[in-house]
C-alpha cells in the first residue's frame, strides 16, 4: 500500500463522493414513468440511448465545441429522436429529469465516513465539472461548505477538467506546493491525467484501472478504507 503525505487534498464530486450514475439512472427511470409518450420504451433503451448521446455532448462541451444551452437542449432532443419520439418534448423532459435527478443524490459507498475522517485530519477542498447551479445545490445539500476550505467549479473557472487552468486555480487557492496536493477522483481523463499534468499526487478511485493509470496515479483504490489506510487516517 502506497503511503501518501499531502498537505492539501482535493476531492472530485460526482462518482467519487456522490453517486452521480445512480442518481442519473433513478432520474431517467422516473421520467420513463412520468410521461405517457415513453410507453413502449424500455428502461434499458432509454438509459443506453441517453448515456451514449449525453457522453458525446459532454465531450464536445469540454472541448468548447458547443455551449451549455446547446448541450442541455440536444441531450434530450436527440434522445427522443433516436427513440422515434417527438423531439419537441425535449424541454419538458429535461426539466422533469432534473427534478427527479435531485431526488436520488446520495453518497458513494464508504465515501461519507472517509471524507469526514480525512477532513478532520487534512485541509480539504472540492473540484468538480458540471453545471454550476446543480453542483452548488449538491454542495449545499451535503454541507460541504462546513468542511471544504475551497470549492472549485470548473464552469466558474471558464474551463473544464482536465484543463490546466482549473488545476492552476486550485493550486493557488490551496496555498501549498503542487507536489503537496493530492487529488482524489474517479475519471482517468479529467482527474488522473489532469492532476498528474498539474504535478499533483493522484489517488484514482476505480474498479477497472487501465495500465496507463498505474504509471500516473500514486494510489489506485476501489474501497475508501484503502484511501484511509494510505493516508494513515483511523
Amino acid at each position: 500500500m502506497s503511503q501518501l503525505n499531502p498537505k492539501f487534498i482535493y476531492f472530485d464530486l460526482d462518482d467519487t463522493l456522490l453517486d452521480h450514475k445512480k442518481a442519473e439512472r433513478g432520474g431517467l427511470r422516473d421520467i420513463l414513468g412520468h410521461f405517457d409518450f415513453f410507453d413502449g420504451v424500455s428502461e434499458n433503451q432509454l438509459l443506453d440511448t441517453y448515456h451514449h448521446i449525453n457522453k458525446g455532448l459532454w465531450e464536445a462541451y469540454s472541448r468548447a465545441e458547443i455551449g451549455r444551452e446547446e448541450l442541455q437542449r440536444r441531450r434530450f432532443e436527440e434522445t427522443l429522436q433516436a427513440l422515434k419520439l417527438d423531439p419537441e418534448q425535449h424541454e419538458a423532459t429535461g426539466k422533469q429529469y432534473m427534478q427527479y435527478y435531485r431526488n436520488h443524490w446520495e453518497w458513494m459507498d464508504g465515501a461519507r465516513d472517509a471524507y469526514h475522517k480525512i477532513a478532520d485530519t487534512f485541509d480539504v477542498g472540492i473540484i468538480t465539472n458540471g453545471f454550476a447551479e446543480t453542483q452548488w445545490l449538491k454542495i449545499d445539500r451535503f454541507n460541504f461548505k462546513d468542511t471544504a476550505r475551497h470549492i472549485v467549479i470548473s464552469e466558474e473557472v471558464g474551463e473544464m477538467k482536465p484543463h490546466p487552468k482549473v488545476f492552476d486555480h486550485a493550486t493557488e487557492l490551496a496555498g501549498v506546493n503542487r507536489e503537496d496536493i493530492l487529488y482524489v477522483g474517479d475519471s482517468f481523463t479529467s482527474d488522473v491525467v489532469g492532476g498528474s499534468k498539474a504535478n499533483w499526487q493522484v489517488a484514482w478511485y476505480t474498479k477497472t484501472p487501465i495500465e496507463q493509470g498505474h504509471k500516473l496515479a500514486h494510489l489506485i483504490f476501489d474501497d475508501f478504507e484503502e484511501l484511509l489506510e494510505a493516508l494513515g487516517v483511523d
